[in-house]
Protein backbone atom coordinates (compact mmCIF):
# COMPACT_ATOMS: atom_id res chain seq x y z
CA UNK A 1 0.00 0.00 0.00
CA UNK A 2 1.33 3.75 -1.11
CA UNK A 3 0.28 5.10 2.38
CA UNK A 4 2.79 4.40 5.56
CA UNK A 5 -6.76 -0.74 7.86
CA UNK A 6 -45.84 -41.33 24.22
CA UNK A 7 -43.14 -40.01 26.02
CA UNK A 8 -40.16 -40.03 23.97
CA UNK A 9 -36.62 -38.65 25.12
CA UNK A 10 -34.47 -37.17 22.29
CA UNK A 11 -30.92 -36.59 22.50
CA UNK A 12 -31.49 -33.21 23.19
CA UNK A 13 -30.54 -32.97 27.40
CA UNK A 14 -28.27 -35.58 27.00
CA UNK A 15 -25.54 -33.84 24.60
CA UNK A 16 -25.08 -32.15 26.67
CA UNK A 17 -14.79 -15.72 31.78
CA UNK A 18 -14.39 -12.67 31.56
CA UNK A 19 -16.79 -10.36 29.67
CA UNK A 20 -15.65 -7.78 27.15
CA UNK A 21 -17.57 -4.98 27.72
CA UNK A 22 -14.90 -1.85 26.70
CA UNK A 23 -12.56 -4.41 24.41
CA UNK A 24 -10.96 -2.34 21.15
CA UNK A 25 -10.35 -4.06 17.69
CA UNK A 26 -9.29 -2.18 15.00
CA UNK A 27 -9.54 -3.58 11.70
CA UNK A 28 -8.72 -2.16 7.94
CA UNK A 29 -9.49 -3.88 5.10
CA UNK A 30 -7.96 -2.70 2.02
CA UNK A 31 -8.16 -3.68 -1.61
CA UNK A 32 -7.09 -1.34 -4.25
CA UNK A 33 -3.80 -2.47 -6.27
CA UNK A 34 -1.89 -0.70 -4.16
CA UNK A 35 -3.10 -2.33 -1.30
CA UNK A 36 -4.91 -5.72 -1.54
CA UNK A 37 -1.51 -6.70 -3.87
CA UNK A 38 0.74 -5.84 -1.09
CA UNK A 39 2.52 -8.51 1.05
CA UNK A 40 2.84 -5.95 3.75
CA UNK A 41 0.78 -3.01 4.67
CA UNK A 42 1.82 -0.21 6.95
CA UNK A 43 0.60 -0.62 10.78
CA UNK A 44 -1.58 2.10 12.15
CA UNK A 45 -4.22 1.97 9.67
CA UNK A 46 -7.28 0.41 11.88
CA UNK A 47 -9.17 3.58 13.19
CA UNK A 48 -8.48 3.08 16.41
CA UNK A 49 -7.55 6.21 18.83
CA UNK A 50 -4.49 7.90 17.44
CA UNK A 51 -4.78 5.68 13.87
CA UNK A 52 -5.69 6.45 10.31
CA UNK A 53 -8.09 4.20 8.37
CA UNK A 54 -8.25 3.01 5.35
CA UNK A 55 -10.39 6.41 3.74
CA UNK A 56 -7.03 7.71 4.08
CA UNK A 57 -5.68 6.09 0.90
CA UNK A 58 -9.05 4.76 -0.53
CA UNK A 59 -11.60 6.67 -2.12
CA UNK A 60 -15.31 5.54 -1.27
CA UNK A 61 -18.29 5.26 -3.77
CA UNK A 62 -21.86 3.96 -3.23
CA UNK A 63 -21.57 1.83 -0.22
CA UNK A 64 -23.13 -1.52 -0.30
CA UNK A 65 -21.40 -3.82 2.31
CA UNK A 66 -20.28 -4.03 5.31
CA UNK A 67 -17.58 -5.71 7.99
CA UNK A 68 -18.30 -7.78 10.74
CA UNK A 69 -15.98 -9.93 13.70
CA UNK A 70 -16.82 -12.93 14.60
CA UNK A 71 -15.69 -14.13 18.03
CA UNK A 72 -15.76 -17.21 19.90
CA UNK A 73 -17.09 -16.21 22.91
CA UNK A 74 -19.37 -13.22 21.20
CA UNK A 75 -19.39 -10.28 23.69
CA UNK A 76 -17.03 -12.24 26.78
CA UNK A 77 -12.96 -13.03 26.81
CA UNK A 78 -11.94 -14.74 29.36
CA UNK A 79 -8.12 -13.95 30.54
CA UNK A 80 -5.61 -16.18 28.80
CA UNK A 81 -7.94 -18.05 26.90
CA UNK A 82 -7.44 -18.13 23.15
CA UNK A 83 -10.43 -17.02 20.84
CA UNK A 84 -10.69 -17.62 17.39
CA UNK A 85 -11.78 -14.46 15.74
CA UNK A 86 -13.25 -14.24 11.98
CA UNK A 87 -13.21 -10.78 10.27
CA UNK A 88 -15.92 -10.65 7.05
CA UNK A 89 -16.03 -7.88 4.23
CA UNK A 90 -19.06 -7.92 2.49
CA UNK A 91 -19.87 -5.98 -1.12
CA UNK A 92 -21.86 -7.86 -3.88
CA UNK A 93 -20.02 -5.95 -6.71
CA UNK A 94 -16.30 -6.05 -5.28
CA UNK A 95 -13.42 -8.48 -5.87
CA UNK A 96 -10.12 -7.60 -3.90
CA UNK A 97 -10.14 -7.56 -0.35
CA UNK A 98 -7.91 -6.56 2.77
CA UNK A 99 -7.92 -6.11 6.20
CA UNK A 100 -5.85 -4.92 9.42
CA UNK A 101 -6.93 -5.17 12.98
CA UNK A 102 -5.58 -4.34 16.89
CA UNK A 103 -7.16 -4.78 20.26
CA UNK A 104 -6.21 -2.73 23.03
CA UNK A 105 -7.43 -1.86 26.30
CA UNK A 106 -10.39 0.65 26.39
CA UNK A 107 -9.11 2.64 29.05
CA UNK A 108 -5.35 3.53 27.81
CA UNK A 109 -6.05 3.22 24.08
CA UNK A 110 -2.54 3.09 23.46
CA UNK A 111 -1.94 -0.49 25.39
CA UNK A 112 -2.31 -3.56 23.37
CA UNK A 113 -4.57 -6.44 24.53
CA UNK A 114 -3.20 -9.61 24.09
CA UNK A 115 -1.66 -10.96 20.61
CA UNK A 116 -2.72 -12.49 17.24
CA UNK A 117 -1.59 -15.61 15.81
CA UNK A 118 -2.42 -16.14 12.55
CA UNK A 119 -3.61 -19.94 11.56
CA UNK A 120 -2.94 -20.26 7.46
CA UNK A 121 -0.99 -18.08 4.96
CA UNK A 122 -3.88 -15.19 4.58
CA UNK A 123 -2.83 -13.05 7.61
CA UNK A 124 0.30 -11.75 8.91
CA UNK A 125 1.21 -9.97 12.15
CA UNK A 126 2.87 -6.45 12.04
CA UNK A 127 4.32 -4.82 15.48
CA UNK A 128 5.74 -1.77 16.24
CA UNK A 129 6.48 0.96 18.36
CA UNK A 130 3.81 3.16 20.04
CA UNK A 131 5.32 5.87 17.89
CA UNK A 132 3.74 4.43 14.70
CA UNK A 133 7.02 5.02 12.87
CA UNK A 134 6.89 3.28 9.37
CA UNK A 135 10.40 2.28 9.85
CA UNK A 136 10.62 0.82 12.87
CA UNK A 137 7.89 -1.83 12.36
CA UNK A 138 8.31 -5.73 12.10
CA UNK A 139 6.04 -8.18 9.65
CA UNK A 140 5.31 -11.91 10.16
CA UNK A 141 6.34 -11.90 14.31
CA UNK A 142 4.19 -12.94 16.54
CA UNK A 143 4.51 -12.49 19.41
CA UNK A 144 5.87 -9.01 19.27
CA UNK A 145 8.98 -8.15 21.12
CA UNK A 146 9.25 -5.99 24.10
CA UNK A 147 10.74 -3.14 22.25
CA UNK A 148 7.42 -3.30 19.86
CA UNK A 149 4.38 -3.88 22.05
CA UNK A 150 1.39 -2.58 19.74
CA UNK A 151 0.41 -5.36 17.26
CA UNK A 152 -2.10 -5.62 14.38
CA UNK A 153 -2.94 -8.60 11.92
CA UNK A 154 -3.44 -8.17 8.72
CA UNK A 155 -4.46 -9.91 5.43
CA UNK A 156 -1.21 -11.09 3.15
CA UNK A 157 -1.16 -11.06 -0.82
CA UNK A 158 -2.22 -14.48 -0.82
CA UNK A 159 -5.29 -13.25 1.43
CA UNK A 160 -6.64 -10.78 -0.85
CA UNK A 161 -8.47 -12.74 -2.84
CA UNK A 162 -8.31 -11.25 -6.02
CA UNK A 163 -11.47 -11.75 -8.42
CA UNK A 164 -13.63 -13.21 -5.20
CA UNK A 165 -16.84 -11.77 -5.84
CA UNK A 166 -18.52 -10.60 -3.30
CA UNK A 167 -17.39 -11.27 -0.38
CA UNK A 168 -14.03 -12.49 1.61
CA UNK A 169 -13.39 -13.70 5.20
CA UNK A 170 -10.30 -14.51 7.35
CA UNK A 171 -9.84 -16.38 10.54
CA UNK A 172 -7.11 -16.66 13.34
CA UNK A 173 -6.43 -16.81 16.62
CA UNK A 174 -6.05 -14.12 19.04
CA UNK A 175 -4.93 -14.54 22.86
CA UNK A 176 -6.71 -12.05 25.74
CA UNK A 177 -3.76 -10.66 28.32
CA UNK A 178 -3.52 -13.21 31.20
CA UNK A 179 -4.95 -11.25 33.98
CA UNK A 180 -8.55 -9.43 33.35
CA UNK A 181 -7.71 -5.77 31.95
CA UNK A 182 -11.25 -4.56 31.97
CA UNK A 183 -12.87 -3.63 29.05
CA UNK A 184 -11.31 -4.04 26.00
CA UNK A 185 -12.21 -2.20 22.24
CA UNK A 186 -11.98 -4.35 18.92
CA UNK A 187 -11.79 -1.59 16.11
CA UNK A 188 -12.42 -3.05 12.31
CA UNK A 189 -11.74 -1.50 9.14
CA UNK A 190 -12.60 -3.10 5.82
CA UNK A 191 -11.33 -1.95 2.22
CA UNK A 192 -13.76 -3.71 -0.85
CA UNK A 193 -12.36 -2.95 -4.00
CA UNK A 194 -12.81 -3.84 -7.53
CA UNK A 195 -9.31 -3.17 -8.43
CA UNK A 196 -9.52 -0.24 -10.53
CA UNK A 197 -9.58 2.00 -7.39
CA UNK A 198 -13.34 2.24 -6.38
CA UNK A 199 -12.75 1.47 -3.23
CA UNK A 200 -15.72 0.90 -0.48
CA UNK A 201 -14.08 1.74 3.38
CA UNK A 202 -15.67 -0.20 5.84
CA UNK A 203 -15.38 0.60 9.73
CA UNK A 204 -16.62 -1.02 12.86
CA UNK A 205 -15.59 -1.48 16.87
CA UNK A 206 -16.91 -4.30 18.88
CA UNK A 207 -16.95 -3.91 22.81
CA UNK A 208 -16.25 -6.64 25.23
CA UNK A 209 -17.14 -6.62 29.09
CA UNK A 210 -16.27 -8.96 31.76
CA UNK A 211 -18.91 -10.85 33.46
CA UNK A 212 -20.57 -10.33 36.84
CA UNK A 213 -21.00 -12.97 39.14
CA UNK A 214 -23.08 -15.51 37.74
CA UNK A 215 -23.73 -14.00 34.67
CA UNK A 216 -25.16 -15.94 32.03
CA UNK A 217 -22.86 -17.06 29.54
CA UNK A 218 -23.12 -19.01 26.02
CA UNK A 219 -20.55 -20.45 24.64
CA UNK A 220 -23.17 -22.26 21.91
CA UNK A 221 -26.18 -22.35 19.85
CA UNK A 222 -27.25 -25.24 17.23
CA UNK A 223 -30.07 -27.07 15.71
CA UNK A 224 -31.72 -29.46 18.74
CA UNK A 225 -31.55 -32.04 16.71
CA UNK A 226 -28.56 -32.05 14.29
CA UNK A 227 -26.65 -29.99 16.27
CA UNK A 228 -25.43 -27.99 13.35
CA UNK A 229 -25.63 -23.84 12.79
CA UNK A 230 -29.10 -23.56 10.95
CA UNK A 231 -32.59 -23.64 12.29
CA UNK A 232 -36.22 -23.14 11.15
CA UNK A 233 -39.01 -20.80 12.34
CA UNK A 234 -40.63 -23.25 14.75
CA UNK A 235 -37.63 -25.75 15.37
CA UNK A 236 -35.95 -27.04 18.72
CA UNK A 237 -32.75 -24.82 19.17
CA UNK A 238 -30.13 -25.80 22.15
CA UNK A 239 -27.76 -23.43 24.10
CA UNK A 240 -24.84 -24.28 25.57
CA UNK A 241 -23.26 -22.45 27.83
CA UNK A 242 -22.44 -21.42 32.07
CA UNK A 243 -24.71 -19.97 34.41
CA UNK A 244 -27.65 -19.96 32.01
CA UNK A 245 -30.46 -20.83 34.75
CA UNK A 246 -30.35 -21.88 38.65
CA UNK A 247 -32.18 -24.56 38.40
CA UNK A 248 -32.69 -27.91 36.42
CA UNK A 249 -35.80 -29.25 35.00
CA UNK A 250 -38.03 -29.16 31.81
CA UNK A 251 -41.26 -27.96 31.32
CA UNK A 252 -44.34 -29.77 32.86
CA UNK A 253 -48.46 -29.29 32.74
CA UNK A 254 -48.56 -26.55 34.79
CA UNK A 255 -46.59 -24.24 33.01
CA UNK A 256 -48.95 -25.07 29.83
CA UNK A 257 -52.02 -23.09 29.98
CA UNK A 258 -54.49 -23.84 27.49
CA UNK A 259 -51.85 -25.00 25.05
CA UNK A 260 -49.88 -22.12 24.78
CA UNK A 261 -46.10 -22.43 25.67
CA UNK A 262 -44.07 -20.96 27.98
CA UNK A 263 -41.83 -18.39 27.48
CA UNK A 264 -39.86 -18.67 30.83
CA UNK A 265 -38.99 -21.03 32.92
CA UNK A 266 -37.78 -20.29 36.60
CA UNK A 267 -36.87 -16.78 35.96
CA UNK A 268 -35.57 -18.00 32.90
CA UNK A 269 -36.07 -16.52 29.15
CA UNK A 270 -34.92 -16.53 25.83
CA UNK A 271 -35.05 -14.58 22.45
CA UNK A 272 -33.91 -15.13 18.96
CA UNK A 273 -33.98 -12.39 16.15
CA UNK A 274 -35.20 -10.08 19.17
CA UNK A 275 -38.75 -12.23 19.54
CA UNK A 276 -39.59 -14.34 22.47
CA UNK A 277 -38.52 -17.88 22.36
CA UNK A 278 -40.56 -21.27 23.86
CA UNK A 279 -38.66 -22.41 26.92
CA UNK A 280 -38.77 -26.50 27.02
CA UNK A 281 -35.67 -27.20 29.53
CA UNK A 282 -33.34 -25.20 31.53
CA UNK A 283 -30.39 -26.24 33.56
CA UNK A 284 -27.02 -24.10 34.41
CA UNK A 285 -25.22 -25.33 31.27
CA UNK A 286 -28.06 -26.38 28.80
CA UNK A 287 -30.94 -24.70 27.50
CA UNK A 288 -33.30 -26.26 25.17
CA UNK A 289 -36.25 -23.84 23.55
CA UNK A 290 -38.87 -23.83 20.50
CA UNK A 291 -37.70 -21.01 17.63
CA UNK A 292 -40.83 -18.49 17.37
CA UNK A 293 -42.42 -18.91 14.08
CA UNK A 294 -41.52 -14.92 13.49
CA UNK A 295 -37.94 -14.79 13.30
CA UNK A 296 -36.25 -13.90 10.10
CA UNK A 297 -34.43 -15.61 7.75
CA UNK A 298 -30.61 -15.01 7.48
CA UNK A 299 -27.32 -15.38 9.01
CA UNK A 300 -26.22 -14.04 12.56
CA UNK A 301 -29.61 -13.71 14.57
CA UNK A 302 -28.58 -12.98 17.84
CA UNK A 303 -30.08 -15.07 20.48
CA UNK A 304 -29.64 -14.02 24.58
CA UNK A 305 -30.09 -15.39 27.72
CA UNK A 306 -31.99 -13.79 30.47
CA UNK A 307 -31.61 -15.48 33.77
CA UNK A 308 -33.57 -14.13 36.63
CA UNK A 309 -32.55 -10.27 35.63
CA UNK A 310 -28.64 -10.93 34.62
CA UNK A 311 -28.49 -10.44 30.48
CA UNK A 312 -25.86 -13.23 28.77
CA UNK A 313 -23.53 -12.16 25.79
CA UNK A 314 -25.27 -12.83 22.46
CA UNK A 315 -25.25 -15.56 20.70
CA UNK A 316 -25.99 -15.74 17.01
CA UNK A 317 -27.75 -18.92 14.62
CA UNK A 318 -28.73 -19.00 11.02
CA UNK A 319 -32.06 -19.72 10.33
CA UNK A 320 -34.00 -20.33 6.96
CA UNK A 321 -37.64 -21.58 5.58
CA UNK A 322 -36.64 -25.66 6.52
CA UNK A 323 -33.81 -27.44 7.94
CA UNK A 324 -34.58 -30.45 8.22
CA UNK A 325 -33.21 -32.49 10.89
CA UNK A 326 -33.61 -36.13 12.58
CA UNK A 327 -33.43 -36.26 16.09
CA UNK A 328 -31.22 -39.01 17.44
CA UNK A 329 -30.79 -42.34 19.70
CA UNK A 330 -27.45 -42.33 21.48
CA UNK A 331 -25.94 -39.76 18.64
CA UNK A 332 -26.23 -42.37 16.04
CA UNK A 333 -29.85 -43.79 15.24
CA UNK A 334 -32.84 -42.18 14.02
CA UNK A 335 -35.15 -41.81 16.41
CA UNK A 336 -37.77 -44.37 14.83
CA UNK A 337 -41.03 -45.98 16.06
CA UNK A 338 -43.57 -48.02 14.64
CA UNK A 339 -47.49 -47.11 14.03
CA UNK A 340 -48.03 -48.61 17.16
CA UNK A 341 -44.90 -46.42 18.91
CA UNK A 342 -43.34 -50.18 19.34
CA UNK A 343 -39.01 -48.69 19.10
CA UNK A 344 -37.28 -49.12 16.11
CA UNK A 345 -33.61 -49.95 16.33
CA UNK A 346 -30.81 -52.26 16.76
CA UNK A 347 -31.59 -54.95 19.60
CA UNK A 348 -30.84 -53.97 23.20
CA UNK A 349 -29.94 -49.77 21.91
CA UNK A 350 -31.87 -49.16 25.96
CA UNK A 351 -31.93 -50.85 28.92
CA UNK A 352 -35.03 -52.52 30.21
CA UNK A 353 -37.03 -51.41 26.47
CA UNK A 354 -37.23 -53.42 23.61
CA UNK A 355 -35.97 -52.19 20.40
CA UNK A 356 -36.15 -54.16 17.17
CA UNK A 357 -34.62 -53.36 13.91
CA UNK A 358 -36.88 -52.35 10.93
CA UNK A 359 -37.87 -54.71 8.08
CA UNK A 360 -37.83 -53.67 4.28
CA UNK A 361 -41.14 -53.45 3.54
CA UNK A 362 -41.97 -52.24 7.05
CA UNK A 363 -43.92 -48.67 7.14
CA UNK A 364 -42.11 -47.05 10.19
CA UNK A 365 -42.18 -43.60 11.43
CA UNK A 366 -39.45 -40.94 11.63
CA UNK A 367 -39.28 -38.35 14.09
CA UNK A 368 -38.03 -34.77 12.93
CA UNK A 369 -37.83 -31.22 13.58
CA UNK A 370 -37.56 -28.46 10.87
CA UNK A 371 -39.72 -29.44 7.70
CA UNK A 372 -41.46 -25.91 7.95
CA UNK A 373 -45.32 -24.55 7.33
CA UNK A 374 -48.33 -26.66 7.60
CA UNK A 375 -51.70 -26.86 6.77
CA UNK A 376 -53.40 -25.44 9.04
CA UNK A 377 -50.79 -23.56 10.19
CA UNK A 378 -50.39 -24.01 14.17
CA UNK A 379 -50.19 -20.66 16.24
CA UNK A 380 -46.99 -19.25 17.45
CA UNK A 381 -46.20 -20.70 20.48
CA UNK A 382 -49.09 -23.68 20.77
CA UNK A 383 -48.74 -27.13 21.03
CA UNK A 384 -50.44 -28.62 17.90
CA UNK A 385 -53.87 -29.08 18.91
CA UNK A 386 -55.60 -32.70 18.58
CA UNK A 387 -58.56 -33.37 16.15
CA UNK A 388 -56.88 -32.30 12.67
CA UNK A 389 -53.94 -33.43 10.74
CA UNK A 390 -51.32 -30.81 9.88
CA UNK A 391 -49.57 -31.50 7.12
CA UNK A 392 -46.23 -30.27 5.46
CA UNK A 393 -46.49 -28.26 2.72
CA UNK A 394 -43.66 -29.19 1.34
CA UNK A 395 -43.07 -33.15 2.24
CA UNK A 396 -39.57 -33.88 2.57
CA UNK A 397 -37.99 -36.94 0.37
CA UNK A 398 -36.45 -39.59 2.33
CA UNK A 399 -33.30 -41.76 1.30
CA UNK A 400 -32.32 -45.17 3.49
CA UNK A 401 -29.75 -46.82 2.49
CA UNK A 402 -29.04 -44.77 -0.58
CA UNK A 403 -32.53 -45.39 -1.72
CA UNK A 404 -35.43 -43.39 -1.80
CA UNK A 405 -38.27 -44.86 0.33
CA UNK A 406 -41.75 -43.81 -0.10
CA UNK A 407 -43.10 -41.43 1.59
CA UNK A 408 -47.04 -42.04 2.82
CA UNK A 409 -47.23 -38.80 4.57
CA UNK A 410 -45.91 -35.59 7.08
CA UNK A 411 -47.08 -34.12 9.72
CA UNK A 412 -47.02 -32.38 13.15
CA UNK A 413 -47.04 -34.71 15.80
CA UNK A 414 -50.17 -33.41 17.67
CA UNK A 415 -50.07 -32.67 21.18
CA UNK A 416 -46.17 -31.89 20.79
CA UNK A 417 -44.47 -28.73 20.06
CA UNK A 418 -41.76 -28.51 16.80
CA UNK A 419 -42.36 -32.59 16.42
CA UNK A 420 -42.33 -33.96 13.04
CA UNK A 421 -43.80 -37.49 12.46
CA UNK A 422 -43.14 -38.75 8.69
CA UNK A 423 -44.58 -41.96 8.01
CA UNK A 424 -42.54 -44.19 5.38
CA UNK A 425 -42.26 -47.34 3.88
CA UNK A 426 -39.06 -48.71 4.09
CA UNK A 427 -37.32 -49.44 0.48
CA UNK A 428 -37.29 -53.44 -0.68
CA UNK A 429 -33.41 -55.44 -1.20
CA UNK A 430 -31.82 -52.82 1.59
CA UNK A 431 -29.03 -55.27 3.28
CA UNK A 432 -29.18 -56.34 6.78
CA UNK A 433 -26.53 -53.62 9.29
CA UNK A 434 -27.08 -50.29 10.11
CA UNK A 435 -28.14 -48.13 7.03
CA UNK A 436 -28.29 -44.05 6.38
CA UNK A 437 -31.14 -42.13 6.69
CA UNK A 438 -31.79 -38.61 5.09
CA UNK A 439 -34.38 -36.24 4.72
CA UNK A 440 -34.31 -33.29 2.03
CA UNK A 441 -36.78 -30.63 2.41
CA UNK A 442 -36.90 -27.08 0.34
CA UNK A 443 -33.12 -28.24 -1.18
CA UNK A 444 -32.07 -29.09 2.35
CA UNK A 445 -30.70 -32.28 3.54
CA UNK A 446 -30.17 -33.76 6.70
CA UNK A 447 -27.05 -34.30 8.01
CA UNK A 448 -25.46 -37.51 7.53
CA UNK A 449 -24.22 -39.93 10.04
CA UNK A 450 -27.31 -40.63 11.34
CA UNK A 451 -28.81 -44.24 11.05
CA UNK A 452 -32.05 -47.36 10.67
CA UNK A 453 -30.79 -50.48 11.40
CA UNK A 454 -32.58 -53.07 9.04
CA UNK A 455 -32.99 -56.97 9.68
CA UNK A 456 -34.91 -58.62 6.77
CA UNK A 457 -34.77 -61.63 8.68
CA UNK A 458 -37.39 -61.27 12.43
CA UNK A 459 -36.01 -61.63 15.11
CA UNK A 460 -36.89 -64.46 17.38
Amino acid sequence: MGCSPATIEFSMHQKYSVRIALFAIAICVFATNGFAGSAAVDSGYTGAPGEQNCSLCHLSGNAFGNIKVVLTNSAFYTPGTKQRLMVTVADPSKIEWGFQLTARQTNSTNTQAGSFTPIDPNTQVVCNETSLTASKQQFGTSPCPSSKPLQWIEHTSLGNFTGQQGMASWQFDWLPPSTNVGSITLYVAGVASNGGGNDNVYTQKYVLTVPLPNQPNITGVANGASYQGTISPGSWVTITGANLANSTRGWGSGDIINGSLPTQLDGVGVTIDGKPAFVEYVSPTQLNVLAPLTISSGAGLQVQVMNNGLASNAGTISAQSAVPALFEWNNKYSVATRPDFSLVGPPNLFQGATTIPSRPGDVIILWATGLGTTTPAVANGQLTPTGATFSVNRPPTVMIGGVSAQVIGAALATGFAGLYQIAVQVPNGLADGDQPVTLTSNSVTSPAGVFLTIRATPVN
